[in-house]
């Protein structure tokens, strides 16, 4: 009982003494809303913050009802996933112009869930519908599963938080990121295709699964709606024309042109009007509910099956959000923290899961068009918010006879930007080859399989590769220094050799390293030329601080250890077996700028060498060799008379 009074008391104290300044402190590292929102600046920031909201919505409604499609759902939860998500990210996210919501790379993991475990044969004749979405049991059972791993997924991302892994996005590089993004959208825009040709087509995935849908297309190649693939190409054309006339003419033009919006509205339009749905099998979106459903727990049941696309969810989604963050970021001069925007996205799809959203993530092309429209603040999210809830309470019944070719025409011109980092191929190769080779690996193992795998593969491959060259990287050189060569003009330069390391000390590079001073000392011995242009100068040697250390015919290598940046024990026991086998070969080693650290662990590993073979910079211990061949040369004089 005492032990635990004590306890209690101790806790008490530390909470009792938390101050004011410390809650405040952390309550706007854990709720970055609290901080931006009070400076506000409503003359300037507010009306471009609206244009771009407003903007945002058109693609938000779009993209929302194609990628629920694409989740293998019902098209109104993601309507749901335009809403409940941003508004969860503006108060918890960091990054100004990271529009979270529905993702298409994370709807494809999660269409893997839906349907293994509801297959499309399985409930789809029961028609027990409910009073307050009017949806069959079938199509609640595959929300559920759906909504099961947007709730784990964010579980999942709040403990990578809660455990401070969002640093781990150092493994993640640049070509792994692009080239996995860019497979995904090459997956995403293969989804597409069936609806942009109007075909009924099963269900396909696994490895090599997009190749399958391509040769089933080709084999089925009769199953075209050419009325469907003329309104398709004719989107596309729209499309693709006056989104680059827009960016070409974007400096002259004060109003961009809302061609998707436009789009829409004109098929939608047309379709009900030239009744395209029963004269020409168009396929619709179909009814969608008017409101938002009342909250209701996803189905806990099947967690266990879907970890592994929860995990994928959760990890792909996080490695395109927070690379969004970052170039948002970067571009505006501000900070983001990692294990907070972990924190975000995780309650960003907690909560969500609750109203049946399915998995969510920062989305690159909706955040293209925060960027592009003058967007300053997360307020342009909460507008386009705003404009979505209007849409689900009062224009739902207006999108029945939306094209589904339309719709997909609008989701493949939108990957536009992701598709557009296969331009990055020539500036890898120009910068360095090894990237090219990362990056066209990542994309084929992509697209072979998935993009959880892709980016697996794309890490593992990129450490490895980075281990490779470690292995294998130049681990010293030869020091050319002019100045100090004169400062031993007088010197008989025989059997000194100065050698800079210029990499780190450590398992991966200890054993090239020890070989590496091995051969030149030998090939120097052999060798015996004279460099002019090297500080690689043979001396006599003779005393070191006064105390004589060796015979004159003995050879000194002076290591410059300022390039050793970081080492473990066996870099450390690498480098005193060096002193060992060169004082065999009747060579001495001299250190210099070597730190505090590194000094005591020599010393712990028995280095050969004592203190008085330390010097803090190349030039004292050229001194000292000078200092010593003058008094050996005195010493010798002297005896000879």
């Amino acid at each position: 009982m005492s032990y635990r009074k004590s306890y209690f008391t101790k806790r008490w104290k530390q909470i009792s003494s938390i101050r004011c300044s410390e809650i405040k402190a952390w309550s706007l590292r854990r709720i970055p809303v609290l901080e931006w929102a009070p400076r506000y600046n409503l003359r300037e920031n507010l009306i471009p913050d609206c244009i771009a909201g407003t903007m945002l919505t058109v693609h938000q409604v779009a993209h929302g009802l194609a990628f629920a499609v694409m989740s293998s759902v019902h098209p109104m939860f993601g309507l749901y996933g335009s809403v409940f998500p941003p508004l969860i990210y503006v108060i918890f996210g960091m990054g100004r112009h990271v529009s979270t919501g529905t993702f298409a790379i994370t709807s494809l993991i999660s269409a893997a869930a839906v349907e293994k475990l509801v297959p499309p044969n399985i409930g789809n004749a029961t028609n027990g519908s409910l009073e307050d979405m009017a949806m069959s049991d079938y199509e609640m059972k595959r929300i559920g599963v759906a909504a099961a791993v947007t709730f784990l997924g964010g579980v999942i991302q709040v403990a990578m938080s809660v455990l401070q892994l969002g640093c781990a996005t150092f493994i993640l590089s640049e070509p792994v990121v692009s080239a996995m993004t860019t497979g995904a959208a090459t997956h995403v825009v293969t989804s597409q295709v069936k609806f942009m040709l109007g075909m009924k087509m099963p269900y396909i995935s696994g490895p090599l699964g997009m190749f399958y849908i391509y040769l089933y297309i080709f084999q089925n190649i009769s199953m075209i709606k050419i009325s469907a693939l003329l309104l398709s190409l004719m989107s596309l054309t729209v499309l693709i024309l006056t989104k680059e006339l827009n960016e070409k003419y974007k400096s002259k033009i004060k109003f961009v042109l809302p061609i998707d919006l436009i789009l829409m509205s004109v098929t939608t339009l047309a379709c009900y009007f030239a009744n395209m749905e029963e004269d020409y099998g168009i396929d619709v979106i179909g009814y969608v509910p008017k409101g938002i459903p009342l909250p209701r727990a996803p189905q806990m049941d099947v967690l266990q099956q879907v970890v592994v696309e929860a995990f994928s969810a959760a990890l792909v989604g996080y490695t395109v959000s927070i690379f969004l963050a970052y170039n948002s970021a970067k571009r505006f001069k501000y900070s983001v923290s990692e294990n907070q925007e972990l924190f975000a996205h995780g309650l960003s799809n907690i909560i969500p899961s609750f109203i049946f959203c399915i998995p969510n993530a920062g989305a690159p092309a909706r955040s293209f068009v925060l960027l592009s429209r003058g967007a300053k603040t997360q307020v342009a999210c909460l507008v386009s918010c705003f404009l979505v809830l209007l849409v689900i309470y009062f224009l739902t019944p207006l999108l029945y006879c939306l094209p589904m070719c339309v719709l997909a025409s609008v989701v493949v011109v939108g990957l536009k930007g992701m598709l557009r980092q296969f331009q990055d191929l020539k500036k890898y190769w120009n910068v360095d080859k090894f990237d090219w080779v990362i990056w066209i690996s990542t994309y084929v193992v992509t697209i072979c399989f998935a993009a959880n795998i892709g980016l697996l593969f794309g890490v593992v491959f990129n450490i490895a590769v980075g281990v490779f060259r470690l292995t294998r990287a130049k681990t010293l050189q030869l020091i050319r220094q002019d100045e100090d060569l004169c400062s031993l003009s007088e010197v008989d330069y025989s059997n000194i050799k100065v050698i800079s390391i210029d990499s780190p000390l450590l398992f991966l590079t200890a054993k090239k390293f020890h070989n590496d001073i091995l051969k030149l000392n030998q090939r120097l011995r052999t060798r015996r030329e004279s460099h002019q242009h090297m500080l690689l100068i043979p001396v006599s040697n003779g005393t070191c601080d006064g105390k004589s250390l060796h015979r004159q015919e003995r050879r000194t290598l002076i290591l410059n250890c300022r390039g050793i940046s970081f080492f473990d024990f066996m870099g450390v026991s690498s480098l005193s077996q060096i002193c060992q086998d060169l004082k065999a070969q009747e060579t001495d080693v001299i250190f210099t700028g070597c730190c505090d650290s590194l000094r005591k662990s020599l010393h712990y590993c028995n280095c050969v060498v004592g203190e008085q073979h330390f010097f803090p910079s190349l030039k004292s211990a050229l001194n000292v060799i000078k200092k010593d061949w003058r008094l050996n040369s005195e010493a010798l004089e002297s005896s000879e008379t």
